[in-house]
């Protein structure tokens, strides 16, 4: 059986990932793939609470390092228990982000230095890397007056200031100029026709050029 192909969705507060990775389920399966949806942190039972306790605001907030290295203790579980497993069954894996946020948000919006994440990336997941990144970027005031129209509690992210989701929206940005065979950027403040447009025309020609899966 043919190895499946590992799709993350990526991008700030409010870049619409919830709405496109649905979309992007549907094309997919639409070609015939059979499509496993996941995310991080997340995917497993550990990875659920170790997401809350990422999420869940607290007194005296987590050191940037205890973050970055719980996000991985998650991460290597959803790629032991869902990730690997799906893809070495043929299926697709479609993922709400994956370690470029690793990149974004703790080494771009806390600081810490991209070695060390890259380190840790290479020691944890060995070659395993998306085979395509979509970058659904918006400017952050955009972002951030749409997340805040959901009218939820924010999370402990979305408690940051603009400052730091500027910073992360750079590494991001960065990123997919870095990685060009892996990432492809999507200008997420268009009208949703218009996205998914793009986005539609991107996974299409993806699945053309895969088609032996």
């Amino acid at each position: 059986m043919n190895r499946g192909y590992f799709i993350s969705v990526e991008g700030i507060e409010g870049a619409g990932k919830s709405t496109q990775l649905k979309f992007i389920q549907q094309l997919l399966e639409s070609t015939g793939k059979v499509v496993t949806v996941t995310r991080e942190p997340g995917g497993t039972e550990l990875g659920e609470q170790i997401r809350t306790l990422l999420l869940t605001p607290r007194p005296g907030g987590m050191s940037a390092d205890a973050e970055l290295l719980l996000i991985f203790a998650a991460r290597v579980e959803h790629v032991r228990q869902v990730i690997s497993p799906a893809l070495a069954g043929g299926k697709w894996v479609l993922c709400d982000r994956f370690t470029g946020a690793s990149y974004a948000y703790q080494g771009g919006g806390r600081g810490l230095p991209l070695s060390r994440i890259a380190a840790l990336e290479n020691w944890a997941l060995g070659h395993l890397r998306p085979d395509l990144t979509l970058l659904l970027d918006v400017p952050v005031k955009v972002g951030l007056q749409r997340a805040a129209n959901r009218h939820q509690q924010p999370d402990r992210f979305e408690q940051e200031q603009v400052e730091f989701f500027e910073h992360v929206r750079e590494t991001y940005l960065s990123l997919a100029k870095k990685r060009v065979d892996e990432y492809r950027l999507i200008n997420a403040s268009l009208p949703l026709a218009e996205v998914q447009e793009t986005i539609q025309q991107v996974i299409m020609a993806f699945v053309e050029a895969n088609q032996s899966v």
